[in-house]
């Protein structure tokens, strides 16, 4: 027997967890001295509950596993939802903790009652989530926890929440935790579909691959660039999944849609394209350019998903495989002869294919990654970093105009290299979501490309990285705006400008005081000094870089698709 405290830590770390984001309050105050008896997790106290949940995120998608935030009901939880409705989003497992006052005192007027009787917090979470509920009592919690992480970890992942009364907290419970997690390490596939799928893949003489987040999991890279190296089959991935394929691999097309290269919109909009096989990823408006793949295409699609509702939510398919994109890499990884035998016999003529495409260039407005003259293009910036940064360091991308430039102008060589909530896309996500993967992988470098809009929003957990010694990079493209937002209301008068500048604040001096190491850059040529300089600090270090706001973004191809596109079912 042993309190619900100590039941709810040890089956954390019994699932591999070794971190728990979270902000102390009273309502969690039972798991203060519950902590300090055990060793195996490390608390990590953020400054805001949103920015414990963010962290927790980050951690899920660095790690792979799930992230755990705790924090007390009612105001607590509810600075945790955009967090927890972004993880939703991208499919990201957290577990959210909440919790809430004894059960005989619901609907007495207590402070902070956030129980079934005033807010209901399980029915705050639940839109959210793809799970909330309460746990009332020490003997029912060792059910509900498996519950809630067999929902967390099921295809398609998310978030959970548990809503836990002050009698689970305090009361004994008996139950002994079992894993949930290896119960999740198969991956299931509709092995009829696939077989189907195979005859249709062999016999394009122009195929090329579209993979999604969903190639992320398990050792689904390294199967996806042996087929594509095998046959010689152009890969180009969503935003989401960029470095899921090497973006320096002679094969690899880069991104395609929001922010893509001109090599990925050629190929997968050639007339000349046979099939399309779509990997581990919807065809939400961004991954489709504007759904202009749907549209345009002349490809036939195999599309292969764990999400019916995503395989059936855009139109159909020509041939849908539901399952998982490692199953479905696992089974062309053991093709027969004479399977093999018809894959090879279109190498040529994709060989021939891809290298007119690649003949052009890859990328729009490159003259902008070295752009002499202030203020600094954020173009150059994000090159400046690249080029300091580790070839398997870690960046995480926020929300704005600096998102399109990230994307479009940075390299990633590793999955799991580039990370952004790319679906819901909240304001300063990567800020918080940092110290997240950098607890995850202690053994990486990690930086964020943020802005200044971001900073005002969640700049404060700078202050946590620093005070748990984490040497984040933090990287400001400070331009005075609300950098997308700007560049569209700007051409609308004086007033729509005025309301969509920001404060020229000392970026790097707010680093100071919050801990971290500050460097001001004003001048292009000062990128690579300060960029190396702060690989090299060890510590927590924030880049101001007084960055111009008047850039195009280098979304030429969506923003075109966008244009032509009109909505019909």
């Amino acid at each position: 027997m042993a309190p619900g405290t100590d039941f709810i830590l040890g089956a954390l770390a019994a699932e591999g967890l070794d971190h728990l984001f979270m902000v102390p309050g009273g309502l969690v105050d039972p798991f203060m001295p519950a902590l300090g008896r055990q060793t195996q997790l490390t608390p990590i106290v953020a400054a805001h509950e949103g920015g414990a949940a963010y962290m927790a995120d980050g951690y899920a998608r660095a790690c792979g596993r799930f992230g755990a935030v705790l924090g007390i009901g009612g105001p607590g939880l509810a600075n945790m939802t955009t967090a927890i409705a972004a993880a939703k989003t991208d499919c990201s497992p957290v577990l959210v903790l909440s919790g809430e006052i004894p059960v005989a005192m619901e609907g007495l007027g207590a402070f902070q009652d956030a129980s079934q009787f005033t807010l209901d917090d399980t029915a705050l979470m639940r839109p959210v989530t793809r799970l909330s509920l309460t746990a009332a009592s020490a003997g029912n919690l060792g059910h509900a926890l498996r519950h809630a992480l067999a929902e967390a970890l099921s295809q398609p992942r998310g978030p959970v929440h548990l809503s836990l009364a002050h009698d689970v907290l305090t009361g004994d419970c008996d139950a002994a935790h079992s894993p949930v997690s290896p119960f999740f390490t198969a991956a299931p596939l509709d092995t009829a579909a696939a077989e189907r799928a195979m005859p249709l893949l062999a016999g394009a003489p122009r195929l090329a691959i579209l993979a999604g987040a969903g190639v992320e999991e398990g050792a689904a890279p390294e199967a996806l660039k042996a087929f594509a190296e095998r046959f010689s089959i152009p890969v180009a991935t969503t935003l989401r999944a960029k470095g899921v394929f090497p973006e320096d691999h002679a094969l690899s097309l880069g991104v395609f849609g929001y922010a893509g290269t001109r090599h990925a919109t050629a190929a997968l909009l050639s007339d000349g394209i046979d099939v399309l096989l779509v990997l581990g990823s919807g065809l939400n408006e961004r991954d489709t350019m504007h759904w202009t793949l749907r549209e345009r295409s002349k490809a036939m699609f195999v599309h292969v998903n764990t999400s019916l509702a995503e395989l059936s939510a855009v139109g159909e398919a020509d041939h849908v495989v539901a399952g998982h994109a490692r199953a479905f890499l696992d089974r062309l990884s053991r093709l027969g002869d004479l399977e093999a035998a018809a894959f090879a016999k279109g190498k040529s003529a994709r060989e021939d294919w891809i290298a007119g495409i690649k003949a052009g260039p890859r990328l729009y407005d490159t003259e902008n990654c070295h752009r002499p003259g202030k203020p600094i293009h954020p173009a150059s910036a994000i090159v400046a970093l690249r080029d300091a940064f580790p070839r398997d360091g870690i960046v995480l991308v926020d929300s704005g105009a600096h998102r399109a430039f990230a994307g479009h102008y940075w390299t990633a060589y590793v999955p799991r290299s580039y990370v952004s909530a790319t679906n819901l896309g909240p304001m300063g996500w990567a800020i918080p979501a940092a110290v997240g993967v950098q607890c995850a992988r202690p053994d990486r470098r990690v930086a964020v490309i943020t802005g200044d809009g971001c900073m005002q929003m969640h700049g404060m957990e700078v202050q946590t990285a620093a005070r748990y010694k984490l040497p984040v990079i933090y990287l400001v493209l400070n331009n005075g705006a609300l950098g997308n937002v700007w560049l569209r209301a700007h051409q609308y008068g004086a007033l729509p400008s005025e309301l969509t500048s920001v404060v020229d604040h000392d970026w790097a001096g707010f680093g100071r005081s919050l801990g971290a190491h500050g460097i001001t850059v004003t001048d292009p040529a000062g990128l690579p000094k300060a960029m190396a300089e702060a690989v090299s600090a060890g510590t927590t270090v924030v880049i101001d870089v007084k960055a111009d706001k008047d850039c195009p973004t280098p979304v030429y191809d969506f923003a075109a698709g966008a244009h032509a596109w009109s909505y019909h079912e």
